[in-house]
């Protein structure tokens, strides 16, 4: 991080620190800025001075205005990514395309192997282990630990309640028409770079087929014994 101005590294250096000063007076909760808990105090009080001036909603921050204005009103996606096509209204998702692109996954998970590349996909990893089931099912009231379980149980259970969006290139059902973009952009987007198997000389240009040859290598019997017909899977 660089800037100009003195004020603005300073702020900056704050969100490396886990110092808290700023303690809300009407629940435990406390902030490392003033603007945090003044943002956080209106969540109480139902204050949202942040008023939109095309429509009638109103927010607690500034921030949440502008994510508000560009993806309702101006449509305007600020955030280029410099390797590929993909643009985004927010530079937090941003930084988390840019992570496929280098690989990085900067939240281990510390009970097992696992690594995000960000932090609200680890949440819900760690809910695995916890068994700490925060999604209700509305209809039912079943509950369930991830929220794309509670999904596909809506769809599966409570299919006649729930929209449903048909992948054209697979068997894929998604409740959402916002999930079917995000399936298709992650899984049936061509790749210029084609991913390789580990396993064979097979190459790919959309992840869908890749995933999909791979549960071919997984079902195979490659180790076979020398001195009798047996083969296994390891």
């Amino acid at each position: 991080f660089t800037s100009v101005k003195l004020s603005s590294l300073r702020r900056h250096l704050k969100t490396h620190s886990d110092e808290k000063r700023h303690v809300c007076h009407l629940c435990p909760k406390a902030f490392r800025t003033a603007t945090l808990l003044h943002n956080h105090v209106n969540t109480h009080t139902g204050n949202k001075p942040h008023k939109c001036s095309e429509c009638d909603t109103a927010f607690v921050t500034r921030g949440e205005l502008s994510r508000h204005r560009r993806y309702k009103h101006t449509l305007e996606k600020p955030f280029k990514c410099t390797v590929c096509e993909y643009s985004s209204v927010e530079a937090s998702k941003m930084r988390r395309h840019i992570r496929s692109h280098t690989g990085e996954r900067p939240y281990p998970c510390h009970l097992c192997s696992y690594a995000s590349k960000d932090a609200y996909k680890l949440k819900r990893h760690i809910l695995t282990h916890t068994g700490e089931k925060r999604y209700e099912c509305y209809v039912c009231q079943a509950r369930f630990t991830q929220s794309g379980t509670m999904k596909i149980h809506m769809l599966q259970k409570h299919g006649e309640n729930v929209p449903k969006y048909q992948c054209p290139h697979c068997s894929t059902l998604l409740s959402r028409k916002s999930d079917l973009g995000v399936h298709l952009r992650n899984l049936h987007s061509y790749m210029e770079e084609a991913v390789k198997c580990r396993d064979c000389e097979a190459a790919f240009h959309e992840r869908y087929a890749f995933l999909q040859h791979r549960k071919a290598h997984r079902n195979e019997k490659r180790f076979r014994c020398a001195q009798c017909s047996c083969t296994c899977n390891q």
